[in-house]
């Protein structure tokens, strides 16, 4: 599907004479360009034509949440036919863990993940990997550090198909392989329910739920449901059920990164002790072992993110849901 720019305006002024030069500025490969600027002088809506004139898979960099927040509000209006994403860091609140020598005080890491951006992070990397082109990211500088490997992500999507011979177990540890949590009371996004031969799946990216229906070790039936009021919204012929979380790994590589960890842990230990850091050494060996133990039972931990350079071992030089990238350095004065 092509981008189609929605809006009652055209551009005037200078607008279309920029549009053109950075149009053709991107087809020939220039490495960067400046779009000058005053506030209110339809910077966005310059490059919201640009994006449609190219027809590329777009990321748009932003310095900061807020103002990656109203981009993202800006180009949903601009592109309400097309996939219009946000990937910002989830965090409302990190405290990182810290010591203070002067009161022998430890304090442990505390955060709170909104649940909502953690969403849209999923909808984006989900977006990406269904193989379509019409799609622009909204981002803030965190999308450059490591958020798992992609190849990874992709092999662990569930493809569901009506009539598909699947046993009710295989399907559920598929679920729990992808970082999905069975819950029977308290349903919420990330969970997956049982009831007799109806499998419910309440998606991590979405506010849709799954629903399939099993016929012994047969798909019968798979509909779309809301998981809020229960109530059914149509039926498939197939689904597609992305993971719940982006540091999904298969169990071979968390096997491999737990045996790096454990090395490093090691050595980090010792040099702390030689260097009579006994009380440090005891907290980051306690740490550490708490989450492989973590990663061992569950696949994941809190912090995961702190390991992702052994869970990106390996990782490809180019992650298969790469965008073209276009850096409009928007400049306004002081």
């Amino acid at each position: 599907m092509d981008f189609k720019l929605t809006s009652d305006f055209f551009p005037t002024g200078d607008q279309p004479g920029a549009i053109e030069q950075l149009t053709e500025g991107i087809k020939r490969n220039e490495h960067s360009q400046t779009l000058l600027g005053v506030t209110g002088s339809g910077k966005t809506f310059t490059m919201a034509n640009v994006i449609q004139n190219l027809n590329r898979p777009t990321l748009i960099l932003s310095h900061n949440k807020t103002l990656a927040a109203q981009l993202y509000g800006e180009f949903k209006q601009f592109f309400p036919e097309n996939a219009v994403e946000y990937f910002v860091s989830y965090y409302d609140y990190y405290q990182p863990e810290a010591y203070m020598p002067v009161t022998n005080t430890y304090i442990e890491k505390d955060l709170s993940i909104n649940e909502e951006i953690e969403k849209l992070r999923l909808s984006t990397t989900s977006s990406l990997l269904t193989g379509r082109k019409d799609i622009i990211v909204v981002s803030s500088v965190s999308c450059i550090y490591g958020i798992g490997n992609p190849a990874d992500f992709h092999k662990s999507v569930i493809n569901i198909v009506k009539g598909q011979n699947l046993s009710r177990n295989k399907f559920l540890h598929q679920l729990v392989d992808s970082l999905y949590s069975r819950s029977e009371s308290d349903f919420k996004r990330g969970n997956f329910r049982v009831r007799g031969d109806t499998v419910d799946v309440f998606l991590a990216y979405n506010d849709l739920g799954f629903r399939f229906l099993f016929l012994g070790d047969e798909i019968e039936e798979i509909h779309s449901f809301d998981p809020i009021t229960g109530s059914k919204k149509g039926a498939l012929d197939s689904a597609a059920i992305y993971p719940a979380n982006l540091f999904v790994t298969t169990k071979d590589k968390i096997e491999a990164a737990i045996g790096q960890i454990k090395y490093d842990l090691d050595e980090h230990v010792d040099y702390l002790i030689d260097s009579s850091c006994i009380e440090e050494a005891e907290r980051v060996k306690e740490r550490v072992n708490y989450d492989i133990e973590m990663m061992k039972e569950l696949g994941y931990c809190s912090g995961i993110e702190n390991y992702s350079r052994y869970l990106m071992a390996g990782a490809p030089e180019i992650a298969p849901f790469a965008c073209w990238t276009i850096f409009p350095r928007i400049i306004s004065p002081l």
